[in-house]
């Protein structure tokens, strides 16, 4: 076994030096000449920078090695079979990552956790109105002549939502539109009742989670979410394009938490607390209601039989769909759903590259490996980058190279349930991570088709930018990867408030610098049947270059945060989204009784700090070499400390009112929208609350909220700047 992260057993051996020194001679302790002094400091300057390669020699070796063929053979290998978590087939793609990673020589350790996931055991859906015989649904995603995988997908689990309630309902038919609490308030105000109905509603605006919630609050007996062609099949299905077939089904989680359900606020670890599997499934977070995913083709034949007024336009579907209507009925649907919530065994695959000279700070790089089915894009594609980058690292140790920082990588599992793999690790080894790490970075999808995505917390932006710029555009060989991204539609950067990935644990509850980076945003198979690596093969990446490429941005940012003596964080940017948030709160409290000049006057401060803490790293800079920083470590250290630090100091222990797991008072998830991200989400919370009840104790509590994010703000402040009050 390994020793723990940053550290060894080194320090267990009795020095064999005398306990005292023996005295110098008389004259000897009289005097030091300071001639030897300045040629061991010359000595000393000159090897770190004629003779040890600087930091950027090892970033363009790392470049310079990219193998598509690598890539391409990882993804293959992960993508056999379907591996669901907590599947037998899953634990074999666990043991390719761990070979992998142990065949290169870094320490490589399986760490395993007890959690709550589910699987279905039995379902079934019938349709009928008057006047017609019941049609059953067969609730199976079909191959294709010649598919490679066909005899693979008999493996793949049945269509399912993960925790829906089991139970039955034969109830009239509701049309949705997104399932949005806004639909649910428009179907109100024409005087559809959704009460004791079954709800259908399609994918594409918010998270299935709170599709089926929002279907539970608005009284609705199940819920059905389908895959409309308007959105997933806008052209040629797969395998002849790559949009999803008619029979596609995306299945997932409608779980809201986060983490193993049976041990909310801490670790599954061995002999660990637990509430009970019957406490676990009652509570808000989960789905509450019997529910199924259907297909593109499902879904029309039953609107096809629903009446009731015409839904409006925006409500429709594409090209050749029947007229959507709202209900209720005639159209009956006849659910049942039976499902096995159940304890299983998940593997985290950790491996660790130690630093050189502060092995007790940590770059940690991560991606899961868990699939609802084969996940060539979802999240292979992201684990074939992470191993392909791993054979980079092991090759530049072999030419000389060790990262200043400990470099750790991880692959997770479970995250499709619920993030539950990265966040029982970060809820286990919290006192750890939250004083030694400097950044995570985070590669879900890695590829899943052209044009960049990328998300950080905003300190890391100007660095994501720099390292982009130094990576080659995939598919045209003249242009940086920054070229393309500035081209694309998500040419601005991201942030990490929503809960769409492992990046979660660290930035909401522990507050960790974070990046989460993909070639490709969205794509019409998602955790469907058919992604596998012949879609992969033909329309996500057909060279691979692409997994190449965001391998490069992955490691280059993350070789600058392990080498470079000063942690290249930049401040600025977050300074103005703090700015730009207190300017959308000042918009929709105007006129009410809240003042908004504690966060006004926080964000100065931090402004102060940000200045100060600019001007030591440009004189820094200005001095590189001959500073009286380079002579003084300490100070070097508490410099990266506070740059590191500062990112811990928005977070609250209390945590947001309601959603205590969730720290971060800058950035967290919507309530109403499980992937939505939200600057200031406490406010956010309060202020929809206060607009709904319209009391003086909701603008209160809004007034609150404001006083906690400015606290925050002024300890953020103060960490960065290094002083006391």
């Amino acid at each position: 076994m390994p020793p723990p992260l940053g550290g060894d057993d080194s320090c267990l051996l009795t020095p064999l030096i005398p306990a005292t020194p023996p005295p110098l001679p008389p004259r000897a302790t009289a005097r030091l000449h300071p001639l030897p002094l300045l040629v061991g400091a010359l000595f000393a300057t000159y090897y770190h920078l004629l003779v040890a390669p600087a930091p950027s020699y090892y970033q363009s070796l790392f470049l310079s090695l990219g193998s598509n063929d690598t890539a391409a053979a990882h993804l293959r290998a992960l993508t056999v079979r379907p591996h669901l978590a907590g599947t037998e087939a899953n634990a074999l793609a666990a043991d390719h990552v761990v070979s992998t990673l142990s065949s290169l020589s870094f320490p490589t350790r399986v760490t395993p956790y007890e959690v709550l996931l589910s699987y279905p055991v039995g379902r079934s859906l019938s349709l009928s109105a008057p006047g017609r015989d019941a049609t059953a649904f067969a609730l199976v995603q079909d191959t294709y002549p010649g598919d490679p995988y066909a005899a693979a997908s008999a493996e793949v689990v049945p269509t399912f939502l993960a925790y829906a309630a089991s139970g039955s309902a034969a109830a009239e038919v509701v049309y949705a539109n997104y399932g949005r609490r806004e639909d649910y308030a428009y179907l109100a105000s024409r005087g559809v009742n959704v009460t004791g109905k079954v709800a259908l509603a399609r994918y594409g605006k918010v998270y299935r989670g709170d599709i089926v919630k929002n279907a539970r609050d608005a009284g609705a007996a199940a819920a059905v979410i389908f895959t409309d062609p308007k959105d997933y099949t806008p052209g040629k299905a797969f395998p002849d394009g790559p949009w999803m077939p008619p029979t596609g089904v995306q299945v997932g989680s409608t779980f809201k938490g986060v983490g193993d359900p049976t041990t909310p606020m801490w670790a599954s670890s061995e002999g660990c607390e637990r509430v009970s599997v019957a406490k676990a499934m009652s509570t808000d977070d989960m789905p509450g209601i019997p529910a199924l995913p259907v297909s593109g083709r499902d879904g029309e034949e039953i609107l096809r039989l629903v009446g009731g007024d015409v839904a409006p336009e925006d409500w429709q579907g594409g090209d050749g769909a029947p007229v959507y209507r709202l209900g209720p009925g005639p159209a009956v649907l006849n659910l049942t759903y039976t499902g096995n919530e159940t304890i299983a065994t998940i593997q985290n695959v950790i491996s660790v590259i130690e630093g050189k000279e502060e092995p007790d700070r940590y770059v940690i790089l991560g991606n899961h490996r868990d699939a609802w089915t084969f996940g060539a894009a979802d999240p292979n594609s992201g684990t074939a980058a992470l191993l392909e980058l791993a054979q980079r690292l092991s090759k530049l140790q072999n030419k000389g190279w060790r990262p200043r920082r400990t470099i750790i990588l991880c692959n997770w599992d479970a995250e499709e349930y619920g993030l539950i793999g990265s966040t029982e690790w970060v809820e286990e080894n919290r006192a750890m991570l939250t004083s030694r790490t400097v950044a995570y970075l985070n590669v879900d999808v890695g590829v899943s088709g052209s044009g960049v995505d990328a998300s950080a917390t905003p300190q890391l932006d100007e660095l994501l930018k720099q390292a982009s710029k130094k990576v080659q555009n995939p598919d045209n060989g003249t242009e940086s990867l920054y070229d393309l991204w500035m081209a694309s539609d998500s040419s601005l950067i991201g942030r990490l408030g929503g809960g769409g990935s492992d990046y979660s644990a660290f930035v909401q509850h522990i507050g960790i610098p974070s990046v989460d980076m993909a070639i490709g945003s969205g794509y019409a198979v998602y955790h469907s049947l058919y992604d596998d690596f012949t879609w992969m093969e033909k329309y996500g990446d057909p060279m691979f270059r692409r997994h190449v490429a965001v391998a490069s941005i992955w490691g280059l940012v993350a070789l600058r945060l392990s080498d470079e003596e000063i942690l290249p964080f930049n401040y600025s940017s977050y300074a103005t989204e703090l700015e730009n948030g207190a300017v959308d709160i000042n918009k929709r409290v105007l006129g009410m009784p809240v003042s908004l000049s504690p966060l006004h006057r926080s964000i100065k401060q931090f402004n102060r700090a940000v200045l100060k803490v600019d001007s030591e790293l440009q004189a820094l800079q200005t001095w590189k070499f001959w500073s009286p920083w380079r002579n003084n470590p300490l100070r070097v250290r508490d410099l990266n400390d506070r740059l590191m630090m500062t990112e811990r100091a928005f977070t609250e222990w209390e945590g947001l009112s309601g959603r205590p797991w969730y720290k971060h008072m800058i950035y967290g998830p919507s309530l109403y929208n499980d992937y939505g991200a939200e600057v200031y989400p406490g406010a956010d919370d309060a202020i929809q609350t206060a607009k709904k009840t319209n009391t003086s104790e909701s603008w209160q509590s809004v007034q609150h909220e404001i006083h906690r994010i400015a606290r925050v703000i002024s300890q953020a402040a103060l960490v960065l700047s290094g002083g006391l009050t």
